[in-house]
């Protein structure tokens, strides 16, 4: 039996997929946090070695659920599965390149277009048409980002890092609508599970090289594993009850929560444009999902 759409989907289930997307904002916010640590200073880890590890942790949490409940593996559309894993391969490494040449900020910006781009793809792969206030609450929320990533004032050239970022950015729209196609078939467990299996072999050829052997840095590493998995899984059930432009609105904390649990856990500086950001893109969200949704016609 295939699920319902997002505009046919119970108000309860449109509320259960915003805390989803929440969640999953936080753990994305901290898989990047704990990530950039892992990056730094002597004996660091590549970005291809922390790709690596983050689909092995992946996949191995996944078989590992799967042996617990069989009935979560339920692969139907193979096809949109594996095209998922190696679009959503080829976003985290083109993600990670980025990061390893422009600052980290600039990256986010730009890599952040992608729910604006998904939203527009949406509209041509499955007739979802944004209403006036959910567009709004898109571009409310997606300026608090500009404040928080940027300070009002991102200055971007047309470099190889900038080229990459846009590039991610791209593919993780296209990622986007593939799960929104899939959810229909397709639960979330196994939608990751092949996410895991087509972006590793992505990711290998950029793993190779020395690999640190400090023990402490391999189990934060677990952890950020196991946060990306936990960030996958969330975003993934919750496109089974919203359309695309909502979810958009939602994964617009993901860079508010990077940037509140980077000022926590690694120190980094709170400006006042970071602040006012952060209270403008809460703002869009909660206009978005209070006006955002079209009223179902009889």
């Amino acid at each position: 039996m295939s699920e319902a759409s997002p505009q046919e989907a119970a108000p309860a289930s449109r509320a259960l997929a915003r805390l989803l997307l929440l969640g999953s904002a936080v753990s994305f916010g901290l898989m990047a946090v704990l990530a950039r640590r892992l990056s730094r200073g002597p004996g660091a880890f590549s970005a291809g070695q922390l790709t690596v590890i983050r689909f092995v942790v992946g996949a191995a949490v996944s078989l590992a659920a799967f042996r617990i409940r069989p009935a979560l593996y339920r692969p139907h559309n193979r096809r949109l599965l594996w095209t998922r894993g190696v679009s959503g391969g080829i976003v985290v490494v083109l993600y990670f390149l980025a990061l390893a040449r422009i600052p980290a900020g600039e990256a986010g910006m730009l890599y952040n277009l992608f729910p604006v781009i998904a939203t527009a793809l949406s509209i041509r792969a499955f007739g979802e048409r944004p209403t006036i206030h959910l567009a709004l609450a898109l571009a409310l929320a997606t300026a608090g980002v500009a404040l928080v990533l940027g300070g009002g004032s991102l200055h971007l050239g047309l470099g190889a890092g900038e080229a990459l970022a846009v590039g991610a950015a791209v593919f993780a729209a296209l990622s986007a609508v593939v799960i929104r196609a899939m959810r229909a078939t397709d639960n979330a467990p196994t939608i990751f599970y092949y996410f895991c299996l087509g972006g590793l072999p992505v990711a290998l050829p950029f793993a190779l090289g020395a690999w640190p052997r400090d023990p402490g840095a391999w189990v934060v590493a677990g952890v950020m594993g196991l946060a990306a998995y936990a960030a996958q899984v969330l975003m993934t059930q919750a496109y089974g009850a919203l359309s695309v432009a909502e979810a958009a609105i939602w994964l617009q904390l993901t860079p508010l929560a990077q940037y509140a649990l980077a000022a926590l856990l690694l120190g980094e500086r709170i400006t006042g444009a970071g602040l006012a950001g952060m209270l403008v893109g809460v703002a869009g969200v909660a206009y978005g999902t209070a006006l955002g949704h079209r009223s179902r016609v009889p």
